[in-house]
């Protein structure tokens, strides 16, 4: 998150940071809270040198102390009690405000208010397919050959919950270790991850782990919450690191389930997998100095098109506009595929980069390999490497058949020990 010296010392550029993201923020009330606590703070500092005093006026009293110096020292007792609870109380709300505060915008982003406004910065290296034949969406297919139950996921865990199925489980399997393969060749370093985070790691990743509007799905009766992505349980471990110059950049790459409550995102345009409340994905995650930010975050996304280019997907890439971005990116790109099916491009991977954003929620330091003193923040980046789900739909769709078989494409034929699903 942002300072709070540095939100105070620059309020417009703060306010026009939220307004350009599409944001409601009371600003207001957190400047307000800010006074108040300084305000506090001061009287109860002067709480504290009254009472200290008065605690040396007793000490020095030969004789027992008079009614009025013992009820003297029971005023200061109570103001200073009620001065903490009432720090305290303006103290949280203002903690809660201030981690709403969304990061800063790189200046390059477009502006605007929806995904509508996001620019196409270019397009992947295979054509976008076309067919003699009316083509079949995702759904249909997986009727065809039997490779999802949607009723008895909903029957069983409810809406938006699914069962995979023969040749499905093969290729959901296929893709997780394809884009392992390639993101462990590019220096990532892999791994499975928990499927639960505590609170205040999902909350540092800059997620919401709790309210109305949360994606997080929370365990009763604990400080857990089902995890979003992999991002947050690889950003979690190195909650409260101060991490030495010389081992950045840090790169780990996580296989995860991931847990989403997609509120809002029912509609004809999210059916079948495109918009599901557990799917499995591999994450990309670096921590890095500051000065390779942008070298990292064009890396990932030439590891994203890298992986679909190699699949034969038609894809275009695009950057977010700043209504589009997430509270903790700075900059961010998607890449969005040609699904068939939908006659529409339907997003399957974003990267973005969080400058110190989230290492600052997370303390997350640096220690110069020269002096050994610190040396500040680390910077933060995340990217899909794949989602299964989505990765399956624009498949499917790409490589169906006539007939209605479906072609594999080459990297993942080897996994799934066949060229096509046969009807």
């Amino acid at each position: 998150m942002l300072s709070r010296r540095y939100i105070i010392e620059n309020q417009d550029e703060i306010r026009s940071n939220i307004r350009r993201r599409n944001m409601n923020i009371n600003l207001d009330r957190f400047l307000e809270l800010d006074e108040q606590v300084h305000t506090i703070t001061r009287e109860l500092e002067e709480i504290n040198r009254q009472t200290n005093e008065h605690a040396a006026s007793l000490k020095n009293i030969k004789a027992s102390p008079s009614e009025e110096m013992l009820q003297l020292g029971r005023n200061l007792k109570e103001q200073r009690f009620s001065l903490k609870e009432k720090l305290a109380d303006k103290e949280i709300e203002l903690s809660k405000l201030h981690r709403s505060i969304p990061n800063l915008i790189d200046p390059r982003v477009p502006d605007g208010a929806t995904d509508e406004d996001n620019a196409v910065r270019e397009y992947g290296k295979t054509d976008k397919p076309e067919f003699a034949f009316n083509v079949r969406d995702h759904i249909e297919l997986g009727e065809i050959h039997n490779l999802f139950d949607f009723s008895s996921g909903s029957k069983v865990s409810g809406q938006g919950f699914y069962y995979l199925k023969g040749d499905a489980v093969r290729l959901d399997l296929a893709l997780q270790l394809y884009a392992m393969s390639i993101i462990e060749k590019r220096g990532f370093t892999i791994h499975t991850t928990p499927d639960m985070a505590r609170s205040d790691i999902i909350s540092g990743t800059g997620y919401n782990p709790r309210g109305e509007e949360t994606q997080i799905y929370s365990i009763d009766n604990s400080d857990l919450g089902l995890i979003a992505t992999s991002e947050i349980t690889l950003a979690g471990i190195y909650l409260d690191t101060i991490i030495n110059e010389n081992q950045l950049p840090i790169l780990m790459g996580g296989l995860s389930h991931c847990f989403r409550k997609e509120a809002g995102g029912a509609g004809r345009a999210g059916r079948g997998l495109y918009r599901v409340h557990q799917f499995s994905k591999v994450e990309m995650f670096a921590f890095c100095h500051p000065d390779q930010t942008e070298e990292l975050h064009n890396l990932m996304l030439d590891i994203e098109k890298e992986i679909f280019d190699g699949l034969g997907i038609h894809y275009r890439i695009v950057e977010n506009s700043t209504g589009d971005l997430g509270a903790s990116a700075y900059r961010k790109f998607d890449i969005e595929a040609w699904m068939p099916g939908k006659n529409s491009y339907g997003e399957v991977t974003s990267v973005s980069n969080c400058t110190d954003y989230q290492a600052r929620r997370l303390q997350v330091r640096m220690r110069s390999s020269e002096t050994g003193k610190s040396a500040g923040w680390v910077h933060t980046l995340n990217g899909t490497a794949i989602a299964t789900g989505r990765a399956m739909i624009a498949i499917l769709e790409t490589y169906q058949e006539e007939d209605g078989s479906i072609r594999i494409p080459e990297p993942l034929q080897a996994i799934m020990g066949k060229q096509k699903i046969s009807l």
